[in-house]
C-alpha cells in the first residue's frame, strides 16, 4: 500500500534500529543496498536515499511516506504533511539548529545588520535566500559542499550551517547571530496519499508503532507485591506515566503494584522499594508504550 523512503547516511543506522524496535524490521540484500522490504502488508516498497532529497521526493508523490530532517523539508520548501517528530537521532536533549554565523569580531549582531551583497556560504541556499530576503537583505548566496565554517573571511562574510552546541563554530572563530530553524527528524507524508482514507489509516498505524517504540526507550516495567501497611510508602517511591496500577491480592491483606519507570533509576529504586517493604519485585523490558 505505502511507498516508504528512509534516510541514508548519518541517520541510517538509527532509523533502521527504530524500525527494528517497532517490530517493522527493514530487510535488504546488503548494507549498501538502496532497495529494501518490510514484511508488513501496509508497506509495499522501501527505498533508502539521501535525506536531502526525501522532502522533495515525497512532495512529488514518488513516495507516500518518508523520514528526514526538518531542514531538508524546509530547504526545498517541500509541500508535505508533517505527521510527527521522531526524536531518535541524538543521544542528548540539545536541539539541532540551522544558524547564521559570522566572524567573532564582526560588528553584525543579527541578520538585519548584514549589508547588501554580503557573501554567504551554506548547504541550504534556498532556505538562506528566503530567510535573508524576508529581512530585507540582498545577499550573494552560494552552495557549500562542506567545511563551511572554514570559509570566513576569505570566501564568505557569513555562513549558514547546522550546529548542536556551537562548539565547532566557536573553534573556527565564529559567532552565531541568528537562527533559521530548529531541525528534528520528522515523519512526513505526501498530501495526495494522506488524503486517501486507506493510506492515511496505514500511515497513522505505522506512526503509532514508531512513536510507541521511541516512548519505550530507556524505560522498564516494575511489578511488585506489598503488604497493606507498607503500601503508601511504596507508592510514594514510584513515578508513573499516570498513576501506578494497584490490585488487591486474592485472600490477602496485600497488593500487587505495577508501573513504568526510567531504566536509569532502577538500580537505586529497587533497594529503596525493598527497604519500604516491597517483595516479589520484577523488572521487565518494554518494547512499546502507546499512551
Amino acid at each position: 500500500m505505502l511507498r516508504l523512503v528512509i534516510p541514508k547516511g548519518s541517520l541510517e543506522r538509527a532509523t533502521l534500529q527504530l524500525f527494528e524496535d517497532a517490530d517493522l524490521p527493514v530487510q535488504r540484500s546488503s548494507d549498501v543496498a538502496y532497495q529494501a522490504t518490510i514484511a508488513d502488508a501496509r508497506v509495499d516498497e522501501v527505498r533508502i536515499l539521501r535525506p536531502q532529497e526525501i522532502g522533495r521526493f515525497v512532495e512529488q508523490g514518488l513516495f507516500d511516506l518518508g523520514i528526514t530532517g526538518r531542514d531538508w523539508v524546509q530547504e526545498p520548501d517541500a509541500d508535505v504533511v508533517e505527521l510527527t517528530e521522531l526524536r531518535y537521532a541524538k543521544s542528548t536533549d540539545r536541539k539541532v539548529r540551522v544558524v547564521l554565523a559570522v566572524a567573532a569580531d564582526s560588528p553584525w549582531t543579527s541578520a538585519a545588520d548584514l549589508p547588501t551583497g554580503v557573501r554567504v556560504q551554506t548547504e541550504y541556499p534556498q532556505l538562506t535566500e528566503r530567510f535573508l530576503s524576508e529581512r530585507g537583505v540582498t545577499a550573494q548566496v552560494a552552495l557549500s559542499y562542506g567545511a563551511t565554517e572554514a570559509k570566513i573571511p576569505e570566501i564568505a562574510d557569513a555562513i549558514v550551517d547546522m550546529t548542536e552546541t556551537g562548539r565547532a563554530l566557536r573553534a573556527a572563530g565564529l559567532k552565531i547571530i541568528d537562527e533559521l530553524l530548529v531541525s528534528d527528524t520528522v515523519l512526513i507524508a505526501n498530501r495526495t496519499a494522506y488524503a486517501d482514507p486507506a493510506k492515511r489509516k496505514a500511515m497513522e498505524q505505522l506512526m503509532v508503532l514508531l512513536t510507541g517504540a521511541l516512548d519505550a526507550r530507556g524505560k522498564v516495567m516494575v511489578k511488585l507485591n506489598v503488604d497493606e501497611p507498607n503500601l503508601q510508602a511504596v507508592i510514594a517511591l514510584l513515578p508513573a506515566l499516570k498513576a501506578p496500577t494497584v490490585s488487591k491480592l486474592y485472600g490477602q491483606d496485600a497488593y500487587a503494584v505495577e508501573t513504568v519507570v526510567a531504566k536509569s533509576t532502577i538500580n537505586t529504586l529497587i533497594p529503596e522499594l525493598v527497604d519500604a517493604g516491597a517483595t516479589g519485585i520484577l523488572e521487565l523490558p518494554i518494547s512499546k508504550i502507546v499512551a
